[in-house]
């Protein structure tokens, strides 16, 4: 049985849907349905259904908007509406499926398939992403990691420079040069970096103290081995010497 979530903020149109999903299917419970986009927002912040049947026209926030303020995106999403012309846009916004109002059966008996599939697909996944990340924890040489744009990246220390923040988000810069971004704030980066080789130098930097070539003490800089400069603030100077 799939657990659903409905969003249309007609209430007629919800509850026929809603009749539509349980009488076509008995493949499919509706466990919460809302007129109210932000209600449900925050409702799938904390809950992660099998599926989400997602209206297009609501006036307060359309479909579109809904799906790009998701945080948790970790369940199929199916654009439901009378409308025909949202049908590219809604493979664009990572829709798995587009439904038609009324619901014909045989569209309906296609999208679970889809469902189905899509959930057995991220249900492996996230089975091989612990199995790494269990592995990582007891190897000798435990590997820095990183979540970012769907996968997980494994690092060793010497392999990084420095990190730098830009608001919520964070960069990390490699030795080869290439540059890793994660949604995460510097603070949350700190957390994953070993503090014996890994110093906040600034409100906007981490360094690797590994890779310090010159420090120039009086114009409060420090110059890494790839000979990028990374000021140091007053308030961590007299850390950092203490690390040194």
């Amino acid at each position: 049985m799939l657990d659903a979530v409905i969003v249309d903020d007609e209430i007629k149109a919800l509850q026929s849907l809603s009749w539509e999903l349980t009488n076509f299917s008995d493949e499919i419970n509706v466990n919460a349905s809302f007129t109210d986009p932000f209600e449900a927002l925050t409702y799938l912040e904390k809950n992660t259904p099998d599926c989400l049947f997602l209206d297009i026209e609501m006036p307060t926030m359309d479909g579109f908007q809904f799906i790009q303020k998701l945080t948790n995106k970790n369940f199929p999403v199916v654009i439901t509406t009378a409308y025909n012309q949202y049908a590219i846009k809604a493979l664009k916004n990572e829709a798995i499926d587009y439904l038609l109002k009324p619901i014909d059966t045989d569209d309906l008996k296609d999208t679970i398939v889809k469902i189905r599939k899509f959930n057995a697909k991220n249900y492996t996944a996230e089975r091989l992403e612990k199995i790494l990340l269990s592995f990582n924890d007891k190897a000798n040489h435990k590997k820095i990691t990183f979540n970012t744009d769907g996968k997980l990246v494994f690092l060793n220390s010497e392999e990084i420079l420095y990190a730098e923040s830009d608001g919520n988000y964070s960069t990390i810069f490699l030795t080869d040069g290439q540059k890793i971004v994660l949604t995460k704030k510097l603070k949350e980066v700190n957390e994953l970096l070993p503090s014996n080789s890994f110093f906040r130098i600034h409100n906007s930097y981490i360094i690797n103290l590994n890779k310090i070539k010159e420090f120039l003490k009086t114009d409060g800089y420090v110059i890494l081995e790839s000979n990028h400069k990374i000021p140091v603030s007053r308030q961590k100077k007299s850390d950092f010497l203490d690390m040194l």
